[in-house]
């Protein structure tokens, strides 16, 4: 399959080159403010005449290739610290703007109104700095990573979202429409050491009443702005400095913590200082270090319910792991259904049940010079449950070798400091991109474990066509007995895995359907001796409308060999055997933009000798443009020979914002398999960029009526402070 994908896109080439001429036709010749604007959100100071006007902006969606209906200015201006960036965007309905979400990273910005920039500093059109703005002054920001590429659904391991870089925006909205203006200091981002630069550059405009997408550089559907292969240049930008590059941030916390055990009340008070820094050792290369780190302020899991076989996946929320984690990426593409990462960097400091390991330090060296991309890592934690301190080395390099391909190795090394303990990882892995429709990558590995010699290779191999009108691709996974990243994420080993994936894209145009995606796909698992022990076909047809609602309609046959007991919860187990079943999954999503936007499920099926029901609602609701709320409940009902049981899970977020710099967020959860309630609120105050107060509450509590008994309370303070030099 994977040659057959190969052969048929050398027809294509020719296109693909005449794409890449017809870019350079959108540049823009930097210019540099002889005076700051002020940025205030009103675009009428008089340094921004003097700013070439971007106005020309094509649609995506709904009519590819036809002009925006509603005018897009966007000026830009650099002096040697910051880039500067004013946005007027017109609307013939201003009072139709969808505006609702005014804190930072919320998770409506880019189902509303918005304006999107991304830079591409190194012009390798691979990576990007992206920033993201509404017309309540709200922004979003994020590192893209090999274009982010890894999926259409499940979100992409090569978009980090969680990166928070120091910038400034102020915006209103206006008789016209919405204004913004930008400040984008040099000292957060990374570009290469030359006198006189040129950037990838490309802005985005979602007009969300009409579920308009424009772009400044044309991108084609199944594509949005991470695809820098396809954007602009900014040329001409002349005598960039970041000063020294250095930046300190002190942090301080303190709290007290009360614990039940037994009916025994324990109560306990912590203080704490450290410190992260951040120097710029050349203008690609970056080191951070961390001392006495402390993770207080990042966000609580999500509840889930495991009826499955094998581990949950939860994803990184600390700040230290988050910022260039792309470049530590080497294992399969995909965020959906998982199959291997080969560096997690939750298995950094926390432990299988999610305390948290004391992390005594740590130093990460990233960046790029040239065509090399570079990441070193190494981190310290402390004795804890039980277990001995222990280093951490991951070592990461890559080439970029030809337009958009790229080979290179990660190196892994997890060491006890005490009784001799090790576990290594070593990889190779490539991806190469002969044409923009095509792309294939893989890797090749094999770890070593202290006690352990024989079957620790691991391979994983990847070809995908993704257009307009099609999503193919084919891949296969071989992953030995012993291959063991203890240091990755890899649910199940022991297995050889191809899958097989077709997807059509039609757009019928009528019935207020936008495009249609049915698709199948067939997974296929033996063991090591080739004997059959999984097998899945999934059938789907998902329908996107217009307005921004999805109706999804999916069956799945199933059939799973087992030759050990699986307890499914509690005393329920299914015995060996072979077993074949199916699910059924209806689920329907609102126009996400809609004041109040709800997803229901409902899913019939059978599992393994018995019966199951999964039902889910989530209900969200934007009371104002400070406030919101979103409830979620999900039920599973399982009847098996060996026993019946029910698992219920309930959320409730609150997000209040009372600017775009203070925000307080509260998550409430309660799991009846565990019996536990747990809330977490976390009030944030940005007084100056990067610098950051936290108030963080957390508490949990067993199920009783009345809620009687707290097992576990605690409050904590944070104060951070960025000195820049």
């Amino acid at each position: 399959m994977v040659l057959l994908i190969v052969a048929a896109s050398i027809p294509l080439l020719a296109p693909a080159l005449s794409a890449q001429e017809e870019r350079e036709s959108y540049q823009i010749q930097a210019v540099r403010a002889p005076t700051p604007p002020v940025i205030d959100g009103i675009v009428d100071d008089p340094v921004w005449e003097q700013a070439p006007v971007i106005d020309q902006f094509i649609q995506q969606e709904p009519l590819q290739g036809a002009p925006a209906t509603e005018r897009t200015e966007v000026r830009l201006l650099y002096d040697d610290e910051n880039l500067y960036v004013a946005v007027r965007a017109f609307d013939s309905n201003p009072d139709g703007i969808i505006a609702t979400e005014m804190r930072r990273d919320g998770a409506r910005i880019l189902d509303e109104d918005n304006f999107q920039i991304i830079l591409d500093t190194f012009m390798d059109s691979r990576s990007g700095y992206m920033f993201v703005v509404s017309p309540l002054g709200a922004k979003l920001d994020q590192q893209v990573f090999e274009e982010g590429e890894g999926g259409r659904r499940g979100g992409s391991s090569n978009i980090n979202r969680d990166w928070d870089g120091v910038w400034h925006v102020e915006a209103r909205r206006t008789a016209e429409g919405w204004e913004a203006e930008l400040l984008i200091p040099m000292v957060t981002l990374r570009f290469p050491d030359t006198p006189v630069q040129s950037w990838g550059i490309n802005f985005q405009r979602n007009i969300r009443q009409k579920n308009e997408e424009v772009f400044w550089s044309p991108i084609p559907r199944g594509y949005g702005l991470p695809r820098v292969s396809l954007a602009g240049r900014l040329d001409g930008l002349e005598g960039l400095d970041r000063g020294r590059d250095l930046r300190l941030k002190p942090f301080v916390t303190g709290g007290g913590r009360r614990s039940l055990n037994g009916g025994t009340a324990d109560n306990s008070f912590t203080g704490d200082v450290g410190l992260d820094l951040k120097y710029g050792i050349s203008a690609g290369l970056n080191l951070d270090v961390t001392l006495n780190t402390d993770f207080a302020q990042a966000e609580a899991d999500d509840e889930q319910v495991n009826l499955t076989r094998f581990p949950l996946f939860f994803p990184e929320k600390r700040e230290f792991f988050l910022e260039n984690a792309g470049q530590f990426n080497v294992g399969t593409t995909t965020a959906l259904g998982r199959i291997a990462d080969l560096f997690f960097s939750r298995r950094i400091g926390l432990s299988e049940t999610g305390e948290h390991i004391p992390i005594l330090g740590g130093a990460r060296l990233t960046g790029r010079t040239g065509r090399n991309s570079i990441g070193a890592m190494t981190i310290q934690t402390d004795e804890a449950f039980g277990r001995p301190a222990e280093n951490f080395l991951i070592t990461r390099y890559s080439r970029d070798i030809l337009d958009r391909s790229r080979i290179g190795g990660i190196v892994i090394n997890k060491q006890a400091m005490s009784g001799g303990g090790y576990n290594r990882t070593f990889a190779g892995d490539f991806m190469l991109a002969p044409h923009p429709n095509l792309l294939v990558d893989g890797f090749l590995a094999r770890t070593m474990t202290t006690d352990v010699s024989g079957d620790e290779m691991g391979g994983h191999l990847r070809a995908a066509w993704t257009s307009q009108a099609w999503n193919i691709y084919a891949e296969h996974t071989d992953l030995q007995d012993n291959f063991n990243p203890e240091v990755g994420f890899v649910p199940r080993t022991g297995i050889r895995r191809s899958k097989f994936h077709i997807e059509p894209n039609p757009r019928p145009g009528r019935f207020g359907i936008r495009v249609m995606e049915p698709m199948w796909n067939v997974t296929y698992i033996t063991d090591q001796t080739g004997r059959l022990v999984s097998r899945q076909h999934h059938y789907m047809v998902g329908t996107r409308f217009d307005n921004g609602a999805y109706l999804n309609i999916w069956y799945n046959d199933y059939f799973e060999r087992l030759d050990n007991p699986f307890r499914v919860m509690g005393n329920v187990t299914v015995d060996p055997g072979n077993y074949r079943f199916g699910d059924w999954r209806f689920s329907f999503s609102s126009n996400p933009s809609r004041r109040m936007y709800y997803t229901v499920a409902y899913s019939p099926q059978t599992f393994y000798d018995g019966d199951r029901t999964d039902v889910s609602l989530r209900l969200g609701f934007r009371w104002t443009h400070q406030f919101s709320s979103q409830a979620g409940y999900t039920r599973n009902e399982v009847d098996l020979p060996a026993g019946s049981f029910d698992v219920d899970v309930g959320s409730l977020r609150l997000d209040y914002s009372l600017s775009p710099t203070m925000s307080l967020q509260s998550l409430t959860q309660y799991n009846s398999s565990t019996e536990l309630w747990s809330t977490s609120a976390r009030l944030r105050y940005t007084f100056r960029p990067g610098s950051d107060i936290y108030v963080v509450y957390d508490e949990l509590r067993r199920d009783q009526i009345g809620f009687e008994e707290v097992r576990d309370r605690q409050l904590i303070l944070k104060l951070t402070y960025l000195m820049s030099y």
